[in-house]
């Protein structure tokens, strides 16, 4: 039995479009809510973890501009988004890596590049280390996978209680650009957390202590080391939620990396740095010189 939700195209309300909601498909069994944009060379965004996060809510700015010469895939993760919640789905990186292959293999995707931001950079590394020729290039945004002490930024996206306050307090811990907190994300955000089923799996996937939901996403040094992909490496220098080092290590391990620090930026590189970011991307992942843009 599975949890299901609004009609693709409509809010929970059935008033108006929900941008949020894509296309769907069943991968690995679970029907899925993704965005699929673009024509050419595929590019899988995998999401971070924050409360009543979605694929559009976070990559919403990046998916555009990619798809003007690649083919762009944002699905929304198990456990987020519009996408099925089984009931008793085991919150594991096994069955998040699976869930993702499930989703490549129902759109006959043979391989993609990676692009992952912080609880979906851990995901992208572990797809890479376990199904090395799924992944063409990799890159890797504030990302988590290494071993690290959990910042007080993490334990509280992860131990998130809805209330607007609450949001309104993590939404300053994800960015240094505090202007770009407009007076009405907190509760747009809010509510996104406490749609049917969202603070009950969310709760569910990092109980405290949260550390341990660090280690369980953590590859070993030698894991890392064996991933031979070519990646790119983005850290904001500010971030509070994952630490910088943690991309420092990274790119120590991984023998083919480059790594960019942007200076003034927090744990939404995606949004506060977009056209330096989308920039970086451009010159990285590969594109079809011969598919005319969609």
């Amino acid at each position: 039995m599975t949890q299901t939700y609004a009609p693709a195209g409509l809010s929970s309300g059935g008033e108006s479009a929900n941008p949020e909601v894509g296309s769907s498909v069943r991968a690995a069994g679970v029907l899925t809510n993704y965005h699929d944009h673009g024509a050419g060379e595929p590019v899988l965004l995998i999401h971070g973890s924050g409360p009543g996060v979605s694929a559009w809510a976070n990559w919403r700015g990046v998916i555009p501009q990619l798809a003007a010469r690649r083919r762009v895939l944002a699905p929304d993760i198990i456990g987020f988004g519009y996408t099925e919640r089984p009931d008793h789905f085991a919150f594991t990186r096994e069955n998040w890596v699976e869930h993702l292959i499930g989703f490549l293999d129902a759109l006959e995707l043979e391989r993609v590049s990676i692009v992952g931001n912080s609880f979906g950079g851990a995901l992208g590394l572990w797809l890479a280390s376990r199904y090395p020729n799924r992944v063409e290039r990799l890159v890797l945004m504030g990302s988590a996978g290494t071993s690290f002490p959990i910042t007080p930024g993490l334990d509280a996206v992860w131990g998130y209680e809805p209330s607007v306050e609450n949001m309104q307090e993590l939404l300053g811990v994800f960015a240094y650009d505090q202007t770009l907190l407009g007076p009405d994300l907190a509760e747009l955000r809010y509510q996104a957390s406490v749609r049917p089923g969202v603070q009950e799996s969310y709760s569910a996937m990092f109980p405290a202590p949260r550390q341990n939901g660090v280690d369980a996403l953590a590859l070993s040094d030698a894991e890392i080391a064996a991933v031979e992909h070519e990646t790119l490496i983005v850290h904001g220098r500010e971030d509070r939620v994952i630490p910088l080092q943690s991309s420092l290590d990274l790119h120590n391990l991984i023998p083919n990396s480059r790594l960019h620090v942007f200076g003034h930026c927090g744990h939404w590189t995606q949004i506060e740095r977009l056209s330096e970011f989308v920039a970086q991307l451009e010159t990285f992942l590969p594109v079809n010189h011969t598919t005319s843009p969609s």
